[in-house]
């Protein structure tokens, strides 16, 4: 208590340091509080999203230099609960500016020998970076520095830390406004150019998200602005993009949002406006010579979408196939997942020699493949229309739903993978494989989608569990697993679920999350109450989210032997009778005889003893509910249940026939299992068990598949 006539006067609030997001963050297993990110959009609120900044941005292109300069005006809320004093910014094109950034350092360790992307040589004048030239808070300019949230080397420069004039309080805003110069690379890693042709992405200085208790496993706030990792993609709050850029009047743009009216002529050049709201990120591309198709497409609950695709005159034959790939991902997404919120999307075809420019997404923005042909039932009609598919679905799994790729790429890149696999399947668009090299594998087209994702997935040796972060990775390759063995132990959970129930938790998921920053545990979360069958989504989970496990089940034995009667001293009539050996085999063949003479057109494998049939199975690895179907000589079936965890059992017959042969899983169901080559055998030798799994070649096509890996 103050001493009498003393004014009592508050005590300054001095902001407190907020930490970092963990180096090694990943793993979530703590489901997030309902009203994390503001709780479930319902559609009655103002805005599609709880708008976090706003960005306003006039850029300017030198297409000789590649370079952008611009001019940044942001306005940031903090969520919090208390005052901060210092906010952090990425810079991500400084990952492209020396070997010692954390971007190539990770390189040189987890792609040496090639198997993924950005991985081209980086030539004298082709580097790319972003200087900053002023950072102003109410006119006040601002200190900042780089930082190293992660423990990076010290050259790394992809993280500033911005020291504000005064701190923005408890549920305030700040302005900041700021000047920044970016170079291009020469196309590396998903942004730069080729030639004349520019895709600008990760180009300008992007706040960090402040994340809150109950969010993604956060106990207390902490900023989440990991550094720019050679694994690894974005997170960022929703926010509201207001872009001007100025371009040469023969370049096209085309760009994330709705395009305000037609360009203003200003000299020499166009100035293009975009803007989009409830989105998290912004890119766009510029280029001389580009040809446009475009539709409308309308759904239910979604406004009606301009639909475009621009393409240089050299692949004009992708611009039709990639438009209606996109229309028909439109209604497959909306329709199994839920509405498509925005009035565009824009997809773009790369230029000859610009591929690491394609396989890109950004929100209503995506990039594709080009080919030179697109014919039916072919590699390249595949190709392309998986890559657009990919790339729009990002759209969902990356844009709407938002999840954090640096430290759960999974809930991007695994479950879009997933998706777009459903997709293809319902569409019944397998894999037309028909080079020569395929074939001398024995591959012959088609090969449906999952099976081609189980090829990939190394399910005989995974290193790290899928939930992991996109950089505490051992190699790039299994880091490509992320995809395709994500979408196999999706397809293997859904063929224990249902595909209904599955589809039906999937929409509850966006539903409850769109426009929100789901963790895995909220995924898992969603799964088990709509399915009613927690202990299977956590089987799943468990195993392969969270673990590192492997299962092979395999048939070890099948025999199938006459039982006959037996010499020795028997029982009749109260007396005992000694049957020799000798006596014993006369009597057997004179039934023998006798039943082939009343049966002369049996077939193979019956006669007048009955047989027993004894087939052992062996487990190598975890445990998986498993149908084992035993045929026999006359056609007939038997299937049994092996649902323990027993590592081996024995199952025995006894029938009239012979059997011929024992397979687990006959409706090649699970497609976790490492090796389906042992999952069959037959009483007599049978090599066809090689050629029924192609796909256990997995070896060779990790090579082809780093062409689709980071999609």
């Amino acid at each position: 208590m103050a001493p009498a006539g003393a004014s009592s006067v508050a005590a300054p609030v001095v902001p407190v340091e907020i930490p970092f997001a963990s180096a090694h963050a990943g793993l979530i297993r703590t489901p997030s509080a309902p009203t994390a990110w503001g709780g479930p959009r319902t559609g009655s609120e103002a805005t599609l999203s709880d708008r976090v900044v706003s960005y306003r941005i006039q850029a300017t292109l030198d297409p000789e230099k590649h370079t952008v300069d611009g001019q940044q005006q942001l306005t940031w809320r903090n969520r919090s609960d208390r005052p901060v004093s210092a906010v952090f910014f990425h810079l991500y094109l400084n990952a492209f500016e020396s070997e010692g950034s954390t971007f190539f350092t990770e390189r040189n360790v987890l792609a040496p020998e090639g198997g993924s992307r950005g991985l081209g040589k980086v030539k004298k004048g082709e580097w790319g970076y972003i200087d900053l030239g002023h950072i102003d808070q109410d006119g006040a300019p601002l200190k900042w520095r780089y930082v190293h949230p992660d423990g990076g080397p010290a050259t790394d420069h992809t993280v500033i830390r911005v020291d504000l004039a005064q701190p923005v309080p408890a549920g305030g805003s700040v302005t900041l406004d700021m000047a920044f110069h970016s170079q291009l690379p020469r196309v590396i890693e998903r942004t730069g150019y080729v030639g004349k042709f520019h895709l600008v992405g990760q180009w300008f200085p992007k706040i960090g998200v402040l994340e809150l208790p109950g969010e993604r496993g956060a106990t207390e706030p902490r900023w989440n602005v990991h550094e720019f990792h050679f694994n690894s993609e974005f997170f960022a709050d929703f926010g509201e993009f207001d872009v001007r850029m100025t371009v040469p009047k023969a370049y096209t743009v085309a760009a994330v949002g709705e395009q305000q009216g037609d360009p203003v002529p200003e000299g020499n050049d166009l100035i293009w406006h975009f803007i989009q709201a409830d989105v998290h990120d912004f890119a766009w591309m510029a280029a001389p010579d580009f040809k446009t198709v475009e539709t409308t497409w309308q759904g239910p609950g979604s406004p009606t979408v301009k639909v475009k695709v621009l393409y240089p005159p050299e692949y004009e034959a992708d611009a039709q196939p990639v438009l209606k790939a996109t229309t028909d991902s439109l209604t497959y997404f909306s329709n199994t997942l839920g509405p498509y919120p925005y009035k565009t999307i824009t997809g773009i075809v790369p230029p000859f020699n610009a591929s690491e420019a394609g396989g890109m997404e950004y929100p209503t923005f995506f990039t594709s493949d080009n080919a030179k042909k697109v014919k039916p039932k072919t590699f390249s009609e595949w190709f392309i229309d998986f890559v657009t598919i990919h790339e729009f679905g990002h759209g969902y799994f990356y844009g709407l739903l938002a999840s954090n790729e640096f430290e759960e790429p999974m809930l991007d890149e695994g479950m879009n993978e997933y998706w777009d696999d459903r997709m293809l399947r319902e569409r019944k668009q397998d894999i037309w494989l028909t080079t020569p090299l395929w074939q001398f594998f024995g591959v012959e087209p088609p090969l449906s989608v999952f099976g081609f994702e189980r090829m990939t997935a190394i399910l005989s040796h995974p290193s790290d569990p899928l939930g992991q972060n996109s950089w505490d990775r051992l190699s790039s390759s299994q880091y490509g697993t992320v995809y395709s063995r994500t979408a196999t132990a999706m397809h293997d959970l859904e063929e224990r679920l249902g595909k209904d129930v599955t589809e039906k938790a999937f929409r509850q998921y966006y539903a409850t999350w769109h426009f929100r920053h789901p963790s895995l545990a909220d995924l898992q979360a969603t799964l088990s109450e709509v399915s009613g069958k927690p202990e299977v989504v956590a089987d799943v989970f468990d195993h392969y989210m969270y673990g590192t496990d492997r299962m092979d089940d395999s048939v070890s034995a099948i025999t199938s032997d006459e039982v006959l009667p037996q010499a020795g001293v028997s029982i009749k009539d109260g007396k005992r009778v000694e049957l020799s050996s000798d006596d014993n085999d006369e009597a057997i063949e004179k039934q023998r005889d006798a039943w082939e003479k009343a049966h002369p057109d049996a077939k193979p494998g019956t006669g007048p003893f009955p047989f027993k049939t004894t087939v052992t199975v062996w487990r190598d690895g975890i445990a998986t509910p498993q149908v084992l179907k035993v045929t026999f000589a006359d056609e007939s079936v038997e299937t049994v249940h092996w649902n323990d965890q027993r590592r081996w059992a024995r199952f025995v017959f006894t029938k009239p026939v012979k059997a011929t042969s024992a397979e687990l899983d006959p409706e090649q169901k699970i497609y976790l299992d490492s090796n389906k080559l042992n999952d069959s055998r037959t009483v007599e030798a049978n090599h066809a068990a090689t050629r029924r799994w192609t796909s256990d070649f997995a070896a060779l096509v990790q090579g082809i598949y780093s062409m689709l890996v980071t999609l």
